[in-house]
């Protein structure tokens, strides 16, 4: 990986010095070493400004006279790729002993300022700003009248030449008066609205953002335990904090189910940061000893153990065991500036996807029921919505994130998107099934996820692995030739859909949604009609996902689009239902009219088959590991 950093040096060596700072280019190439940085970093951080959401930063970092590059974070965990949020850094001016530096940016390297230290000069200070989104339409809204969240990389730039935890820093946070922050960050001390933190590497501040809020409240998910898991919550009004007692309850029991599992911890305390709010975007985002998790102000307020909530609180703690513990080897960087590459993706997501469905049930927050519901879901994406998966292998989604950026696709079927998360999802349950049924019940997943997580217990210092040690972990646990079992589904272009049926259970459509359907549709206002004319359309009237091939396809329906009549009248959920049923015992086709661009269309679908939606449906005589899985541990 240092090559990346070296290969533009001699273009660089050739071109001619027209300036003191133009030598300083060819500095910032060599790769980062493992030593540390001379000093220590202050970073104080001024959250205050609601009105413009902008966090305003001045730093202080100890220096050398000579050339110096600095470092804004591009390659961040989480993200998989190499798009840190520079087109939003601003402000940048640099002194020393209060003369201006001028400073220039790399133009083969965006995230790379380079300066050159006068002489005399120990200690530089930065002042810049991250100018945060005022709309989603440029990106998450992290700033609110009543909330925040800040993330350190968005406003912090760190000396090139050394690994990310070789660099100290002292991070300081001022917040809006009365606010109360949140973070895995362990306090120095607090003056009024000001908080100092203890001295912490890089790699551990970015690792540790923090949530703040108007209105907030912290709940004790391990009352009594020497190793503290809270559960910390900020909302757009107090009202949406109150909880009910079975639902903390159902909170409480998913850290339980997760140390049965896993057998260890790998933090000295963990942190849920979790907003509730309709204006700062929802957010999901694994850290080691902490998370961010944003959902809708009704999480609590709503709560129906029959509907049950959402798996995000599942999926993210799952993550400090797999994917912060033990990461991916080739995801293991020195420092934020070196590229990754997501190879095993479909481990450290796909696995967390399988266990954050099956914790969340465990727990309690979501009923069996809901738990096959939402399980079916994504056997039909995987059945029947795929078609993308005969030209492009699940593997090579794990390229996604820096090909897409996690940029919005007009039609995923066909292209794919990060489906290492839901494919890696169907793959481990069709691993687990295997499992039990090789070792008549005695042993499942859950032996693999004690011996492969559950090493070292108490120490979060990150443990790297390779496919190999993946497929080793598996030999132990049940014999068999698990590395074509892996690659014949990760490189191939077969069904990922084979353990729904080896758990006991098959897929099957229904004329009515089931209930995490209906929940997921409930919230977003929209309508799905995938597996029927091949469309999602939202509360809008747009066209969302339009499934590759389907009647609604091949009629000249896209993405896109936004359906404005049913049969002449203007179009509603129910009487596009209505059309739905009623051509079932018909033979007339459904007739759309569709607004594209400022032209209006009219379009018959030749559909005749009804509604159809997703379940899953026991197999009588088969053993049924899926119950088992969804089962609490005792």
């Amino acid at each position: 990986m240092s090559r990346s950093r070296l290969r533009w040096l001699p273009v660089l060596l050739a071109l001619p010095l027209l300036t003191p700072l133009s030598s300083a280019i060819a500095q910032q190439y060599a790769a980062p070493a493992n030593t540390p940085y001379p000093g220590t970093i202050t970073l104080d951080v001024d959250a205050t400004d609601l009105q413009h959401r902008v966090f305003r930063a001045k730093q202080r970092i100890p220096v050398q006279p000579g050339p110096m590059t600095l470092l804004y974070p591009q390659w961040l965990p989480g993200r998989h790729a190499g798009y840190g949020s520079v087109e939003k850094f601003a402000g940048l001016t640099i002194t020393g002993n209060g003369q201006k530096i001028e400073w220039k940016r790399d133009p083969l390297d965006v995230y790379a300022f380079n300066i050159v230290v006068p002489q005399g000069v120990s200690e530089i200070e930065i002042a810049s700003e991250f100018l945060s989104p005022t709309d989603r339409d440029q990106g998450r809204v992290v700033m609110t009248p009543a909330m925040l969240n800040l993330q350190w990389n968005n406003i912090a730039l760190y000396p090139a030449g050394h690994y990310a935890d070789k660099v100290t820093f002292v991070p300081t946070l001022k917040v809006p008066a009365g606010w109360q922050p949140f973070t895995a960050l362990d306090v120095d001390s607090r003056s009024g609205d000001t908080v100092r933190y203890k001295p912490v590497d890089f790699d551990t501040l970015v690792d540790s953002p923090v949530y703040a809020g108007k209105h907030y409240k912290t709940i004790d998910l391990d009352p009594g335990a020497k190793v503290p898991v809270r559960l910390n919550v900020v909302a757009d009004d107090a009202r949406h904090l109150e909880a009910k007692d079975d639902h903390v309850a159902a909170h409480r029991k998913l850290v339980d189910q997760a140390y049965k599992l896993f057998g260890s911890y790998h933090y000295d305390h963990y942190d849920f940061l979790f907003s509730l709010s309709e204006q700062m975007s929802g957010n999901g985002l694994e850290h080691h000893r902490s998370s961010e998790n944003g959902v809708g102000t009704d999480y609590f307020t709503d709560w129906d153990p029959k509907k049950g909530s959402t798996d995000l609180l599942g999926h993210e703690f799952a993550h400090s065991w797999n994917g912060k513990f033990r990461r991916p080897a080739d995801l293991t960087t020195p420092s934020f500036n070196v590229p990754m590459q997501g190879s095993l993706l479909w481990v450290y997501e796909g696995q967390t996807q399988y266990w954050g469905n099956v914790l969340t049930a465990r727990a309690g927050l979501r009923s069996q029921e809901t738990a096959r519901d939402a399980l079916a879901m994504v056997a039909a994406t995987y059945a029947d919505n795929r078609p993308g998966l005969g030209w492009r292998a699940l593997q090579d989604t794990t390229n996604d994130p820096i090909i897409a950026q996690r940029r919005p696709k007009p039609y995923r079927g066909w292209q794919l998107s990060e489906d290492y998360y839901s494919g890696g999802q169907m793959m481990w349950l069709e691993a687990d099934a295997r499992i039990r049924s090789k070792t008549g019940g005695k042993k499942s997943l859950d032996d693999f996820a004690r011996a492969f997580y559950g090493v070292d217990n108490g120490s979060w210092k990150a443990k790297p692995y390779t496919f190999d040690d993946v497929v080793a972990t598996l030999n132990d646990v049940v014999a068999d030739d698990w590395a074509t079992f892996l690659r014949t589904r990760l490189d191939g272009h077969g069904s990922l859909t084979g353990g729904i049926e080896a758990s006991g259970w098959r897929l099957v459509y229904k004329d009515k949604p089931n209930a995490a359907a209906k929940a997921r549709g409930g919230d977003r206002g929209g309508a799905d009609f995938l597996y029927s004319l091949g469309f999602t359309v939202g509360k809008d009237g747009k066209f969302g996902d339009v499934r590759w091939d389907s009647p609604a396809f091949k009629a000249g329906i896209g993405s896109g689009m936004e359906l404005v009549a049913v049969d002449d009248r203007e179009y509603s959920k129910d009487l596009l239902e209505d059309a739905i049923k009623a051509a079932k015992d018909s033979k007339t086709p459904i007739k759309l009219t569709v607004k594209d661009f400022d032209r209006y269309r009219t379009i018959s679908i030749d559909y005749h088959e009804g509604l159809r939606y997703p379940h899953l449906e026991r197999i009588e005589g088969k053993p049924d590991y899926l119950t088992k899985i969804f089962a609490a541990r005792k």
